[in-house]
């Protein structure tokens, strides 16, 4: 049985100072999260991941919102994979609508960098999802599916098992609407549909995450369904007592 998971990507929000706040007054969330059998996590900026890795407790993932999938060279403003091993870091946000918008992260892209991740031992979380109008056309399957083979291209069936899949439809990240239970379901199952077609049973092991302006008062509502092992969740986490209603919401 797959293992749920929370993530939260704080995305550019947090100092240090509170950052660090965040890591130490979440010890207790985290071990009720633990004893339910439930991975828990944060994505916080670069500036704040060594002083979130160094404050929380270890039962907590720290994830990076990003990477480059070379180990150094002439790419300013850009963060390597040993760099962040060397700091304690091994999962990485990958894809991020967010990303693909205003910084023109591509599927091919994604798929250098999950490499890149698998070949170091780390864990990617790549994001997949669909625009309000090509949801309205009716095209979120071909869509999304069209994501998931570029950016899973030429993995081994024991790799894509080390992958985390988060479908979040754009039109529902940050805006307040999200996606009905039953929608992000029927997408997810599709998702495994296409995994087990391009992997075949490793498919059964991947964590696919939903994200969408899920909040502590609906993110039960989607972890009653079969296919959905849990929730990247953008603004409900970057408070701990959202945080720890989502906790909550994920063991009920």
């Amino acid at each position: 049985m797959r293992k749920k998971l929370l993530l939260g990507n704080w995305k550019m929000n947090k100092t240090r100072p509170e950052a660090k706040e965040f890591a130490l007054g979440c010890g207790e969330m985290v071990e009720y999260a633990v004893a339910n059998n439930i991975d828990v996590g944060v994505a916080p900026t670069f500036v704040c991941l060594s002083s979130v890795l160094e404050n929380a407790p270890k039962n907590l993932i720290v994830s990076a919102q990003n990477v480059n999938e070379n180990a150094s060279g002439a790419f300013t403003g850009e963060i390597s994979i040993p760099m962040l091993q060397e700091i304690g870091i091994e999962w990485v946000i990958l894809g991020h609508s967010e990303r693909r918008e205003y910084n023109g992260e591509t599927s091919e892209k994604c798929n250098l960098k999950i490499k890149a991740l698998l070949a170091a031992n780390m864990i990617p979380v790549y994001c997949c999802g669909e625009s309000l109008a090509t949801f309205e056309e009716g095209k979120t399957k071909a869509f999304v599916e069209e994501q998931i083979k570029t950016g899973l291209q030429d993995l081994t069936p024991e790799q894509v098992r080390k992958v985390v899949i988060a479908y979040e439809p754009i039109w529902a990240i940050g805006t307040g609407k999200s996606a009905t239970k039953e929608i992000a379901e029927d997408t997810i199952g599709y998702i495994r549909s296409v995994l087990r077609s391009l992997f075949g049973e490793a498919a059964e092991d991947v964590r696919i995450l939903y994200g969408g302006s899920v909040k502590p008062g609906n993110i039960a509502e989607y972890m009653s369904q079969p296919d959905i092992d849990g929730a990247l969740v953008g603004g409900a986490s970057l408070t701990l007592d959202s945080y720890k209603g989502l906790i909550e919401g994920l063991v009920k």
